[in-house]
Parts: structure tokens; C-alpha cells; sequence
């Protein structure tokens, strides 16, 4: 059902007993198997980082069943035994040979909604094995393009982008389509390998693989990492020139960036280019960049008014906008409208994800309201499945940067105790706190931590936080600390990384006084779309 284009006067939300309106308009089958993913979210703010991070990932929800009220099939209970194993040494094929041995056999239905789930909650690694114990039932599952294009973006983010070229090298002809190169080209867009991606798309070009939106959504998403939003405007030129349409994930894309060279009246052309596309409606994902944008711009009427129309937008059994609409009111400054809206949340579904609670906690600590926030915390920590380490973080966080480190390092040691582990920003946020008490060894001690937790291959520290130790190290003449921060940057390839290098001002080794860019507005929102492919 397309989406139909209302004037909302009033924000839904408001009245507790109404029903919000859906919003399907595409169907996922415009886009390459292997570049379904599920949900992103991070996090809002996760979501989080210098790459670009965008509210155009998951705008639809596509055919959603509601599997709350259906009994729970097969593979839910496969995905859950990997997902939750007491060791995870032992590997995803450990809980698929037991469920073999049990008398049930795995179809690859199964296996692909596993792996779906699995992508969905960033296990990448489980993932992986799931489809290695696969192929190597060959006789039992045929592999697909669809397959490949799966895996080598799994590999990409387990092993790195070195292998996952390997792993494309090696790829029969027969599995090389656009499914398999377009998973290729994504993986160097998030490895921000602009002279690689580039190169690969004019192949895709000659190969005919460019006829539809997808690559250049895709080319998009790197442009705007690198702030060359010039080049953002030449693709959507060339899409029109080729006459290949753009779809919601292209309006949306081009929005941010008419947004991120902060003016309102290209942003504001755009949407009016894309209201007049027939088989096109503004989406909650369209208002969620808009109202994203104008807090960017200072105009916070206008960003209320696309909050309002955000909340029209919503579909009823979708709980990632409620995510957005939270975060954004918390931007607004609008406590109120944060707290109302988490109410309708509550009351709507009868659990709350870790990603809700991070989205209200994060916002409540934004708008100064720290005793709500660790109210909230402690309602967190009753009803919790598993600890998150981000919502911890944040209020870490927050102690750190008002100098109660002693604080910070209390929850953290109570989080510890009750089971819970630290990702990489636990550990850098402790560091943060010993680099404002200038003590250089406790805060590398720290960033090792934080270098060496499971899954942090792809992790890097703030900028900030390495200009300030190197800082120190300057002032105080300290080359010998200078020396481990520079080799822990090193080994986790952060110097080979151009754009992360930029913001750190160094010559020959030495601090500059060139000032750090805090990013734009535009972080939050393209990192979401990469994340969904």
C-alpha cells in the first residue's frame, strides 16, 4: 500500500487509542538478495563515530509479520541457541550438527532467516559459519549469487576487505552478477576506498549491472563521507541523464546532502522534486533527515512540523521510528514531546529494547535531565535481557565530562560484577577521564583495553582523545608514550585510514593547531542505509 500524502495538523501520538498510519511503498524486491539486511540502528547517535550515519536505512517496514503472536518456528529456536551460546569458541556449525543430530533437519530457508537475524544484531561472525557449515553441505544447498553476495560482505566485516576480494577472485563466473559486485562495491564504500569503488562501478557500468538505483545509492553513501557533496548532485544528474529512477533511499540520500551544505532551499527543491514522483511518498525516513537537517539549520519550527508528519508515518508494529522521533524531540529540546512519545511507546508494545532505552536515555541526558536518565537506567536494569554496554556508556559518559570519574568507574565496576562486559567505548570513556586528569599511562592502559575487546577490529578512538594524549606527550616530553599511542594506532590499521587521519592534525608526528570538525548533522544518517544493504 503506497504511502498517501496527508497534511498533519496534529501529531498523531497524541491520542493514546489511535492506530498509526503504515507506510509501505517499495517492495525489498527492487533490491539484490544479498544486500537484504534487516533493521539497523543502531543506534541514533550510535549511533557513534566519523563515519556518515543516516535515517535512511530502514524505511520500510517490508511485508513485517508479526511474529509476537505466531508460535515460534524452527529456526527462531536455532537462531537463539547460536546467538546465545555459553562459549562461542565452539562455533555456529556446533549448534547446527546438534539440531541434526536431534532428527532436525535444517532447510535452507531456515538457514538464510538465521543468518538474517544474525546480520540484524550485528553477529557477523556466526553469520559467517552458519554459511561455511552450509557450504560444505553442497550436496544438500545449492549456492546462489544471492549467497555470495551475502558472504563476502560477512567476510568483509569478520576478515577484512582484503579477503573479501580474494573470496570475489575466486567466485566462479557464474556467481559474479550484479548481486556479487554490488556486495564488492559496498564493502569498499564502508572501507572508504574511493579509487577501488570508483573503478568498480565504471566495470559495472560496461557490464550493464548499473540499470537500477542500488550502486549509485550505494556511491552516494561514500561521497557523503567524504563531504564531497558536490559529487551527490552529479550522480543524481547522471541517474536522470540515464534515465534510471531514483527511489526513496536516493531522495532521501540527496535530502541529507542539500542538508549538509546547509541550505534549506535545495533541501526543501528536492522534496518537492520527490513529492511529484508518482510511485514516490515522503516516508518517516524523509522526515526523520528533514527534521534531522533544519536542527542542523537553527529551524526548529520546521523541524517540529516534519516530527509531527514523521509521526504519521509510522507504522504500528515498526518500533525503530519511535527510536528517531525520541532522539529528534530530545535535539528540539522538547522534554515534554520525549516523554510523551516514550509513553505511547510502552503502551504500544510489551517489551522495550536495549535501542529504545538507549534512545531515551541519550535524550534525556541531552536535555539535562540526568535524574530521569538514571531513573530510567534502573527500570533498564530490571526488565534487561543481556547488559548493553552502550547504555552504560552513556552514563559514563556523562559523568567523565562533568569530572566524576570516580562515579563513572563505580557503574562501571558494578557492571563488571553482575556480568557484564565492556565493548571499546566503555574502556575509552575511562580513558577520556584519566586524559582530563592528565595522566597519560592510565589513559593508553585504557585505550589498549579498548584496542583489544572481541569484535573491535574495525573500532577507532576519537580523534580528540589521540590529539590530547599526543598533546601531553609533547608538552611533557613524554616520546616513550608518544611511541605506544602511535603503534596501537598502527596495529589496528588507523594511520593507513586517510579520512580519520584528517582529523587528526599531525606533522611528522607532531600536534599542529589545526582544529578537529566535530561533523555535521549529516553523521547520524547515512550509516544506516549502509548498514540495511
Amino acid at each position: 500500500m503506497l504511502l498517501q500524502s496527508t497534511t498533519i495538523s496534529k501529531s498523531p501520538l497524541h491520542d493514546r487509542h489511535i492506530s498509526l498510519s503504515s507506510t509501505l511503498s517499495h517492495s525489498l524486491s527492487s533490491f539484490p538478495p544479498g544486500f537484504r539486511s534487516s533493521t539497523f540502528l543502531r543506534t541514533v547517535g550510535t549511533h557513534k563515530s566519523s563515519i556518515v550515519r543516516c535515517s535512511i536505512s530502514q524505511v520500510h517496514s517490508y511485508g513485517t509479520v508479526d511474529y509476537e503472536k505466531r508460535p515460534m518456528p524452527k529456526w527462531s529456536t536455532i537462531y537463539r541457541r547460536i546467538s546465545f551460546m555459553e562459549d562461542p569458541e565452539m562455533g555456529a556449525a556446533s549448534v547446527l550438527n546438534r539440531c541434526e543430530k536431534e532428527g532436525k533437519r535444517v532447510t535452507k530457508w531456515e538457514i538464510r532467516r538465521i543468518i538474517k537475524e544474525l546480520r540484524k544484531f550485528k553477529r557477523y561472525q556466526f553469520a559467517l559459519e552458519v554459511y561455511e557449515w552450509m557450504n560444505n553441505r553442497a550436496e544438500r544447498f545449492k549456492i546462489l549469487t544471492s549467497d555470495s553476495a551475502v558472504q563476502l560482505d560477512l567476510i568483509s566485516k569478520v576478515h577484512g576487505i582484503s579477503k573479501a576480494e580474494d573470496y570475489f577472485m575466486m567466485l566462479p563466473d557464474s556467481l559474479k552478477d550484479k548481486r556479487t559486485y554490488g556486495s564488492l562495491l559496498n564493502a569498499y564504500v564502508q572501507a572508504n576506498l574511493r579509487e577501488k569503488a570508483e573503478s568498480l562501478l565504471e566495470k559495472m557500468k560496461g557490464k550493464g549491472y548499473i540499470s537500477h538505483p542500488l550502486p549509485f545509492n550505494v556511491m552516494m553513501t561514500l561521497y557523503m563521507n567524504l563531504k564531497e557533496y558536490d559529487k551527490v548532485d552529479m550522480l543524481v544528474l547522471e541517474m536522470r541523464d540515464k534515465s534510471i529512477p531514483l527511489d526513496i533511499y536516493s531522495y532521501n540520500i540527496w535530502l541529507s546532502s542539500c542538508g549538509a551544505q546547509g541550505s534549506v532551499e535545495r533541501m526543501e527543491q528536492a522534496f518537492e522534486q520527490m513529492k511529484l514522483e508518482r510511485t514516490i511518498n515522503p516516508n518517516w525516513a524523509t522526515y526523520s533527515t528533514m527534521a534531522t537537517m533544519y536542527i542542523k539549520l537553527g529551524q526548529l519550527e520546521k523541524a517540529e512540523d516534519s516530527l509531527r508528519r514523521l509521526e504519521g508515518r509510522i507504522t504500528g508494529r515498526d518500533r525503530i521510528p519511535y527510536h528517531f522521533v525520541i532522539s529528534l524531540y530530545g535535539s528540539v529540546g522538547k522534554k515534554e514531546e520525549v516523554y510523551r512519545v516514550w509513553n505511547v511507546y510502552k503502551s504500544i508494545f510489551p517489551s522495550i529494547p536495549n535501542l529504545g532505552y538507549h534512545s531515551m536515555i541519550s535524550s534525556l541526558i541531552r536535555l539535562g535531565d540526568i535524574e530521569g536518565a538514571e531513573q530510567l537506567y534502573d527500570e533498564w536494569l530490571s526488565v534487561k535481557s543481556n547488559y548493553e554496554p552502550r547504555i552504560i556508556n552513556l552514563l559514563m559518559g556523562w559523568y567523565v565530562r562533568k569530572g566524576l570519574l570516580e562515579k563513572a568507574e563505580a557503574l562501571f565496576d558494578q557492571m563488571v560484577e553482575q556480568g557484564g562486559k565492556a565493548n571499546s567505548g566503555t574502556w575509552e570513556i575511562l580513558a577520556e577521564g584519566h586524559i582530563r586528569e592528565r595522566r597519560i599511562s592510565e589513559a593508553l592502559s585504557f585505550l589498549k583495553e579498548a584496542f583489544s575487546v572481541a569484535g573491535s577490529k574495525n573500532w577507532k578512538p576519537k580523534p580528540v582523545n589521540v590529539s590530547s594524549i599526543l598533546k601531553m606527550c609533547e608538552q611533557e616530553g613524554d616520546q616513550a608514550s608518544k611511541d605506544v599511542l602511535v603503534g596501537l594506532l598502527s596495529q589496528a590499521g588507523c594511520l593507513e585510514d586517510k579520512v580519520y587521519m584528517s582529523y587528526i592534525p599531525l606533522t611528522n608526528g607532531v600536534p599542529t593547531s589545526g582544529e578537529l570538525d566535530d561533523g555535521d548533522g549529516a553523521e547520524m544518517l547515512l550509516k544506516q542505509f549502509q548498514e540495511s544493504l
